[in-house]
């Protein structure tokens, strides 16, 4: 007859390796998910020696083969439900809204958008609000054209995104593009009626960045509710007075600009940088973490409770 503790052994193989191949599924749902997994190391590091040598020793003297089976068994009810509970008090709670909005989020290069909204869009998607994306470069003067768009479409599946189209127009250059830019978010506009436009600040150090937000207001002329959010070239003179509090959502931030590997080596990519925004928002906010926003316009019936 199989030893339960070499039952308990594998579960907890298993377990182990299941929560670390999780692995980019496990940051969309949990929020510190490297604590997590070293919960989960930890917790195969106490009870796997302790169960295969249970299992393996010939037993003690009599009288205390039951009282040992009973504390061995004990140990790892304790451990496991210690790790229960670090899952359940990192999950990221979903609460969803009764009135849903359609949010259309505009950007330049493929990873603008994760940078400068993507814990803000996560956090949409989880609470029902339906999300769309629409960026006007491959990026081929910042990185390689050919893996760029397609790490568009990853970060936005990731994040949470109904549908991302990336446009071809010159990288660096958007502003000879103009009235190809308006057209298209003006199409956008008409094709997806968004409640909410996320655009990128006139106060941008960026060529493309100021090119598209002007895109953006020009296409949106008619719109109650543009919001512009923080890039890493922004200047002094983006001064936010909107903001999300995205407390459970910066290391799925994290995670979603990591998948522009393509971008990896420019150090406003790096998790300390992007919790660190995050962090300083937050506190401006008086919240824990934040995403902060310019508004163009901002009619309440539009925004709602976001």
């Amino acid at each position: 007859m199989t030893s339960p503790f070499i039952l308990l052994a594998l579960a907890i193989c298993a377990a182990a390796v299941a929560i670390h191949g999780a692995g980019r599924n496990l940051s969309r749902r949990v929020r510190r998910p490297a604590l997590l997994r070293a919960g989960a190391l930890a917790a195969g590091a106490i009870l796997l020696p302790l169960n295969i040598s249970s299992a393996l020793a010939d037993g003690p003297p009599d009288g205390l083969g039951q009282p040992l089976a009973a504390f061995v068994i004990i140990v790892n009810l304790a451990v496991l439900s210690g790790l229960v509970a670090l899952v359940m008090a990192n999950w990221i709670r979903r609460v969803p809204v009764q009135i849903p909005r359609r949010v259309l989020a505009l950007g330049a290069h493929p990873d603008d958008i994760e940078l400068g909204c993507g814990a803000t869009l996560a956090k949409l998607y989880d609470s029902g609000h339906e999300v769309h994306a629409l960026v006007m470069s491959h990026g081929e003067r910042g990185g390689d054209a050919s893996s760029r768009p397609e790490e568009a479409r990853r970060g936005a599946t990731f994040v949470g995104l109904t549908s991302v189209q990336v446009l071809d127009l010159p990288d660096r250059r958007l502003a000879d593009s103009m009235m190809e830019m308006a057209d298209a978010i003006e199409h956008a506009i008409h094709r997806l009626n968004p409640d909410i436009i996320l655009t990128h600040s006139r106060n941008d150090l960026h060529q493309d960045h100021r090119a598209v937000h002007e895109a953006s207001l020009r296409a949106a002329r008619r719109h109650s509710a543009i919001l512009c959010y923080e890039s890493p070239s922004v200047t002094d003179a983006f001064q936010p007075s909107f903001f999300i509090d995205v407390e459970d959502y910066v290391d799925v931030k994290v995670t979603a600009v990591g998948l522009h590997k393509d971008q990896r080596d420019k150090p406003y990519m790096s998790p300390e940088r992007v919790r660190g925004l995050a962090v300083y928002r937050g506190a401006q906010a008086k919240t824990r973490a934040a995403e902060a926003f310019e508004p163009v316009r901002l009619l309440g019936s539009q925004v709602g409770v976001l």
